[in-house]
């Protein structure tokens, strides 16, 4: 598991990925940061995972729609990563980002778990 944290107008992005042996480790991961973070204000993310069959899913959590799942989707599918989960908690600041700045924050979140 990588991972990494950025501020950004004074919310606390963090993110984590984690590669997948198998499918049962997306439950397992999601559930596991969840229960780590329970005062985050939203937990998006964003997976691959192909062995038999190709299943690919985000979610952005309450955030507004396309601003945070697939975001970091993109990221993952611009890396050519197979069988990855990335997950982005925040914890807001109190300055809203609009929905551009959720889009660059989530990605730039998700960008930096590769360097």
């Amino acid at each position: 598991m990588k991972t990494c944290e950025l501020v950004i107008n004074k919310s606390r992005f963090i993110g984590i990925m984690q590669e997948l042996t198998c499918e049962e480790d997306i439950a397992k991961t999601l559930n596991a940061v969840k229960l780590e973070h329970k005062k985050a204000t939203h937990i998006c993310y964003a997976y691959v995972y192909s062995v038999d069959k190709v299943l690919e899913k985000c979610s952005d959590d309450g955030e507004p729609k396309g601003t945070a799942g697939a975001p970091i989707m993109n990221v993952i599918k611009k890396r050519g990563v197979k069988n990855t989960l990335i997950i982005v908690v925040r914890y807001f600041g109190g300055i809203k980002l609009g929905a551009g700045g959720l889009v660059r924050a989530y990605s730039k979140t998700a960008g930096s778990l590769f360097n």
